[in-house]
């Protein structure tokens, strides 16, 4: 599971390190991301890379209740090519979305004690995401992602059996230009990403600042 994660690093940095050539979105960094939020995204339109904001929890195109969004911030890489809530925009609408780390929560006796998990080298990555466009009675358009998670890694396992997808450089242009037809190269990528190369500490914020609150209900 993903449920909260951490985005800090400045635009421009983003801009440099996935190559994006035009941005739509007013971007606002944050320690405490929650789904419902608008958040940073990553789409290739015709070639570029596009940074956009979609809402963090998807309603399908199909879907005549917008609250189904609170139970569809994250899919299972297992079966996202084959649940009628995903399998459409697995096949055409797959971006990244941007993140320093994110968080799980360990129990200690009666509380949980938040656990933020970034990369040794300090930079931002791409979780593998879906996005779709949902048509509203007023026929407003709203913009909706979900992260993809996948089996945890040894850093992660003995918190949570579940960690979202992270996409390395290589794979974030597999992810984001393949074509839709190969179903076999696209889930090969959603794999957990390597232990080795992650570490994690306690707390939320900066400043190790814990917030026992923030945790997903």
């Amino acid at each position: 599971m993903c449920g909260r994660f951490v985005l800090v690093t400045d635009l421009k940095n983003i801009r440099k390190n996935f190559n994006i050539q035009e941005v739509f979105c007013q971007y606002q960094p944050g320690w405490n991301i929650a789904p419902g939020q608008l958040i940073p995204a990553i789409i290739n339109h015709e070639g570029k890379n596009l940074l956009v904001c979609f809402r963090w929890g998807m309603i399908p195109s199909w879907s005549k209740d917008p609250s189904i969004a609170a139970k569809m911030f994250n899919a299972r890489a297992e079966t996202v090519d084959q649940k009628p809530s995903f399998r459409d925009a697995f096949k055409k609408r797959r971006c990244l979305i941007v993140a320093d780390g994110f968080y799980e929560w360990k129990k200690e006796g009666p509380k949980k004690m938040p656990l933020y998990y970034y990369l040794k080298s300090g930079q931002p990555f791409g979780f593998a995401g879906l996005y779709e466009t949902w048509l509203s009675p007023d026929k407003k358009e709203i913009n909706t992602c979900t992260i993809i998670t996948t089996d945890a890694n040894e850093l992660i396992a003995p918190v949570h059996d579940r960690m979202p997808v992270i996409l390395s450089p290589e794979r974030e242009k597999i992810w984001l230009e393949s074509n839709a037809a190969d179903v076999a190269a696209l889930k090969s990528i959603l794999k957990p990403y390597p232990a080795e190369e992650m570490d994690s500490r306690t707390g939320i914020g900066p400043h190790n600042d814990i917030d026992y609150k923030s945790e997903l209900s």
